[in-house]
């Protein structure tokens, strides 16, 4: 049997969150387009301090960010249906959502869809990954009934 099993963790403060269903559809949804359809995977909700500390142990870059993903590796010789783990930084998603005059359920329906795109191998490490990358985001948010999420965002280096 084919199935998509989110688990959805929420330890920040921020009460105003997006459903766990709609967290869970839109994470589906960019599965689904990438052929993914056997999967376990973990969405974790925090605040600056913890994101922060993660960004800083696992990417030597310091202060709070919006989203990270961390991939799972399944051990030498064994095989499960692991795909990882994405962590959301709630009130960097309710800024941003604001300073970039987006709707705050589009933020996190982008900010979910990119962490899962992360989860199946694909990054913006190249102006040609980032190119491709935005591209899937844009389809599975468009297939979602989501605007274009690049529209209003300034230019990054990297989100």
């Amino acid at each position: 049997m084919m199935s998509i099993q989110v688990e959805i963790q929420s330890v920040s403060k921020t009460s105003d969150l997006p459903s766990k269903r709609d967290m869970a559809h839109w994470v589906g949804a960019a599965l689904q387009h990438n052929g993914k359809t056997d999967v376990e995977l973990v969405v974790r909700i925090v605040d600056e301090e913890e994101i922060a500390e993660l960004n800083n142990r696992y990417r030597n870059k310091s202060g709070p960010t919006n989203v990270l993903s961390f991939p799972f590796e399944d051990p030498p010789g064994a095989q499960s249906n692991i795909l990882g783990d994405i962590v959301v930084c709630a009130p960097i998603v309710l800024q941003e959502a604001g300073a970039y005059s987006v709707p705050y359920a589009d933020r996190w329906a982008h900010l979910l869809v990119h962490g899962t795109l992360h989860l199946c191998g694909y990054d913006h490490q190249s102006d040609q990954d980032a190119s491709d990358m935005e591209k899937l985001e844009c389809d599975v948010l468009a297939e979602l009934g989501f605007a274009n999420p690049y529209r209003n965002l300034p230019d990054v280096e990297e989100y």
